[in-house]
């Protein structure tokens, strides 16, 4: 695809981007093109005119996400700083941009006295990716939070979906195909900032002695069975320290892989695929991966 075939934009083309640098496993090939866009009009225009057989794909901050080798064939669209405010517009009520860090809405909250969002700062990752993952932890989800999201739909029109539109389950959203998320709205309630503090410390200090959170992980890599916890199929499985290439399942947390220094996205993809096997053929469990794998292998 040349330039001249793409939409005119007034936000930030590149061509052939390295995605390795952008996510947490820092693993993978290019991006045809990486679209960062001034704001919501820049996005629906470029969606529009965009050939409506382009892949498009959005990025946040790369946490949960494998990117084959062989890169993304298409766009991938990054919200940068014009979709990253929060503003508290109501007592309880906060507006967050699709690219705000989870971090960002927590500490929000708590500076406005809105308690409920907690479990946000230990989500790593944007509001567009939890709120179409349903994101959670520490005994919260954004199906708990969350009024409504606004979405730039593939074909560029802009519609407000509420929560119920989006008929959440467990780390999963019917949030239509190549719609981005740009903006949502949280409900919370109540409360006092040292204790909404004291919350967010207690989650902060519990990930840190649980997680490889110095390592180039991908977060969290399998969803939990009903009535089970990855990590311990994983584990009773044999796995833990389990090694392909350079990709190895955590000693610390046996649900996260790592990438020791230079493991392909085929190293860690075939480790979570042999993890997958093993704890088949010892507990008769499928696991499913919660960490989002695309692109082309090599």
């Amino acid at each position: 695809m040349i330039v001249a075939e793409l939409p005119k934009v007034s936000g930030k083309l590149t061509a052939n981007a390295p995605l390795a640098p952008l996510v947490w496993f820092k693993s993978g090939g290019a991006a045809e093109w990486l679209f960062e866009p001034k704001d919501i009009a820049d996005l629906q225009g470029f969606l529009r005119d965009l050939d409506p057989a382009t892949p498009v794909m959005a990025l946040g901050l790369g946490s949960n996400l494998i990117v084959r080798d062989g890169g993304f064939p298409g766009v991938v669209v990054r919200l940068g700083k014009p979709f990253a405010k929060v503003d508290a517009v109501e007592d309880t009520v906060l507006d967050c941009g699709g690219g705000a860090s989870g971090i960002l809405v927590s500490s929000t909250a708590r500076d406005a006295a809105i308690a409920g969002l907690e479990f946000l700062r230990s989500i790593p990752g944007t509001v567009g990716g939890f709120v179409r993952m349903n994101g959670g932890a520490y005994g919260g989800e954004v199906k708990d939070i969350l009024i409504d999201c606004d979405v730039v739909l593939r074909n560029g029109d802009l519609a407000t979906l509420s929560a119920a539109d989006l008929h959440y389950s467990y780390r999963h959203s019917e949030l239509p195909d190549g719609a981005i998320v740009v903006a949502a709205r949280f409900r919370g309630k109540p409360g006092e900032p040292d204790v909404i503090q004291s919350e967010m410390d207690r989650i902060s200090a519990a990930r840190e002695a649980s997680q490889p959170l110095r390592s180039k992980t991908g977060g969290s890599t399998f969803k939990n069975p009903d009535g089970h916890k990855a990590w311990q199929l994983v584990d009773e499985a044999g796995c833990r320290g389990l090694m392909i290439g350079g990709a190895q399942v955590s000693e610390k947390h046996t649900n996260f892989m790592i990438n020791t220094g230079d493991a392909t996205s085929a190293d860690i993809e075939a480790l979570g695929e042999e993890v997958r096997a093993r704890v088949k053929a010892k507990s008769g469990i499928d696991l499913h991966w919660e960490i989002q794998r695309v692109g082309v292998k090599k």
